[in-house]
């Protein structure tokens, strides 16, 4: 098995996992019971705070946070500066706050500084559009773009446009490898 790399400048707390083969760069932070998978690639300047959990193979790029209530499942691709939230109702001081979740499922890719707001589930294989605004659930395949994020088409599991506009998901493309 790998093992995993830190780069010095990085602070992993005690208490958090990571799992072989996981590279995690520059000034990134993470925070006690965070889970990070195998094989994963964790950018210059990540915030992965307590109580997350990232799965295998996943890479998240630079300027990320990914905040309590946020999971990442296998192969997730987050792309630079992405910001995910986990209040619905933010304010500075809120006795009565609580984490709104957030889920991204396997395979999803979210753009560069797309920001996914909590409460969301992103569906497997999905592709949210750089500077995407995802306000509500993206189905499994389903490429998102624009403020707040629409339905633009379908993509295959390797992130390529398989059919534009409102026509339905082509058959097969579940099942493809």
């Amino acid at each position: 098995m790998p093992s995993v790399s830190i780069h010095p400048t990085a602070e992993v707390e005690a208490g958090a996992e990571v799992g072989a083969g996981t590279r995690i760069w520059h000034l990134t932070h993470v925070r006690s019971t965070a889970r990070i998978g195998a094989g994963c690639t964790i950018g210059r300047n990540v915030f992965v705070d307590a109580g997350v959990t990232i799965g295998d193979r996943v890479k998240v790029q630079n300027n990320v946070s990914v905040y309590h209530g946020v999971t990442l499942e296998d192969e997730v691709f987050v792309g630079p500066s992405a910001v995910f939230t986990n209040d619905l109702n933010p304010r500075a001081q809120n006795p009565d706050w609580k984490v709104t979740p957030t889920l991204v499922r396997t395979g999803a890719s979210i753009g560069a500084n797309a920001t996914i707001v909590c409460g969301t589930e992103i569906g497997e294989y999905a592709l949210v559009a750089a500077g995407a605004v995802v306000t509500r659930d993206v189905q499994p395949h389903q490429l998102v773009a624009g403020n707040p994020a629409r339905h633009l088409g379908w993509v295959n599991r390797n992130g390529e446009v398989v059919a534009r506009g409102d026509e339905q998901l082509p058959a097969g493309v579940l099942e493809e490898r």
